[in-house]
């Protein structure tokens, strides 16, 4: 059963980076043809792609985040990382961390349960 959780701080301040980390178990993030991405959801709006790194350690970034958002990985760990800097108040949604065999939203099959940030000072 792969299973993923998302760890991080609930609250940021504006202007200040993001940073949520992803542990997967019941398989490798190095696993063949796979892509660990990470997505976002508003109150009452679609979710929104962020990026994901595939089982090769490529990064792939939507392009309206690319210039504030770094994805990495620890392949020792099985985990991998989201960083997105100078975050707005507009962007305390619920983030979750998922995975399958490709980098869409509709492909992603594996779900953490996601968690709340708020960006507020």
């Amino acid at each position: 059963q792969v299973q993923l959780q998302e760890s991080g701080p609930g609250l940021v301040k504006p202007s200040d980076t993001l940073s949520l980390n992803c542990t997967v178990s019941g398989k490798s993030i190095t696993a063949s043809a796979h892509y660990w991405s990470w997505i976002r959801q508003a109150p009452g709006k679609e979710r929104e792609w962020i990026g994901a790194v595939s089982y090769t350690g490529l990064v792939y970034w939507s392009p309206a985040l690319k210039s504030r958002t770094t994805i990495s990985r620890d392949t020792n760990k099985n985990q991998y990382t989201l960083q997105l800097r100078l975050a707005t108040p507009e962007e305390a949604d619920v983030y979750s961390c998922g995975g399958d065999r490709g980098t869409a939203v509709e492909k992603v099959s594996y779900w953490g349960k996601g968690t709340l940030v708020t960006v507020s000072s």
